[in-house]
């Protein structure tokens, strides 16, 4: 089977060469949609042999993305942005999986790198290039939608999707959404597809999501239980409406109406590593009611849907510590910190517990990488730290 990658970019010089470095060895055609570069771009693609085309932009994902595959020769398609790069593992699985003759899409789990909410999403961003699949929605595009008619008029075709994380995704670290006003060009792409459907459950819960992330709470909230009105509401998004219902609650310091939702996100049936974000902030909530022991019930889950995830042992060591259990506590927080040497709360956390059963050396080295961290990204924090260790008779830093 012939597998052709496809990319829309504009100024992606800085990232396209990771992307496209990740997928080179998997398929068997680039075909690129560059809509105004003005940079290094176009000059990246050519240099992997990218087939380049040029689209004027229009404010709209999905027509771009549209344009892309009309070039394309393959018989499958893999979509990436130029803020992804697909994962070395993953690619046997591919090579596998479109073999089939049964498959119509195969999802892909993304992780979102240094997310500190939900760090995994579900993408449809493989599927076989039939003349009927398009994309739609202005700024989350995606084929969902014309996979569902699809399905209607052809039955046959299955939806699989591969177990292990495919897709690194870069694009929603602070400095990138700060650096290209994702929030403000997402919000008005939402607004105007939510004018024209403003009973869609996926833009309810994406814009709805949008305004409590952006402290429009109150907004937020009204634009989530509109979607949850809907009678057709796909797994995924219910979870998603919820699980957003939760963030709103716990920002309004409802914690009964948040954990309410959470725990009906948490009951949807979607993948387990989907949920984390629910389980974690549940464990949160659990926390400041100093319910410690139901707490860690919700930490430990996190960790065994996910048993690399750095902030799951950090939350997991918080609520051992707030049971007086310290070296437990301590061996989550040193495997938080190997997970992610960059883990300055990790580091803070780890000295107190160290210093509390008197180990006084160790507390103080984990102290000093805690404020040279802290140095680089909060240093206010790092002061704070030190003059209190200097109040303690302790010199770091």
């Amino acid at each position: 089977m012939k597998l052709s990658f496809c990319i829309i970019v504009k100024n992606e010089e800085a990232s396209l060469l990771r992307c496209l470095s990740s997928v080179k060895d998997l398929v068997d055609e680039i075909v690129v949609l560059d809509t105004g570069s003005t940079d290094k771009t176009v000059e990246i693609a050519k240099s992997f042999g990218a087939k380049v085309y040029y689209f004027e932009w229009c404010n709209d994902f999905a027509a771009a993305r549209n344009e892309a595959l009309k070039y394309v020769q393959g018989d499958w398609v893999l979509v990436l942005d130029a803020d992804e790069v697909l994962t070395p593992e993953i690619v046997p699985q591919i090579k596998q999986t479109i073999e089939s003759d049964r498959y119509l899409v195969i999802n892909l789990i993304r992780q979102e790198v240094g997310a500190s909410q939900s760090p995994y999403s579900l993408v449809s961003r493989l599927f076989r290039n039939h003349p009927d699949m398009r994309f739609s929605r202005p700024y989350h595009a995606m084929v969902d939608d014309s996979v569902s008619e699809l399905l209607q008029r052809e039955p046959n075709w299955q939806i699989v999707t591969l177990p292990d994380v495919a897709i690194l995704h870069y694009g929603y670290q602070p400095e990138a959404i700060a650096s290209l006003n994702k929030y403000a060009r997402a919000q008005a792409a939402m607004e105007g597809f939510l004018a024209t459907h403003p009973n869609d459950p996926y833009d309810c819960s994406k814009l709805g999501a949008l305004y409590v992330q952006t402290g429009e709470t109150s907004k937020g909230i009204e634009l989530l239980e509109q979607g949850l009105k809907s009678t057709d509401i796909d797994a995924s998004v219910l979870y998603e409406l919820h699980y957003h219902l939760g963030n709103a609650y716990t920002r309004l310091d409802n914690p009964t109406q948040a954990a309410k939702h959470y725990q009906t996100a948490i009951k949807q049936p979607i993948l387990p590593k989907l949920k984390l974000g629910a389980y974690n902030n549940l464990g949160n909530l659990l926390m400041a009611a100093g319910d410690f022991a139901n707490a860690e019930k919700a930490y430990q889950t996190v960790l065994k849907i996910d048993s690399k995830l750095a902030l799951g042992y950090y939350n997991l060591g918080m609520s051992l510590k707030a049971m007086g259990r310290l070296r437990d506590a301590i061996a989550s927080y040193q495997h938080a910190t190997k997970l992610h040497p960059e883990y300055a709360e990790a580091y803070q956390n780890l000295g107190v517990a160290l210093l509390k059963i008197g180990n006084v050396i160790e507390s103080v080295e984990a102290f000093r990488q805690a404020i040279s961290l802290h140095q680089q990204h909060n240093p206010e924090e790092a002061n704070r730290l030190r003059q209190g260790l200097l109040e303690m008779g302790f010199k770091v830093g």
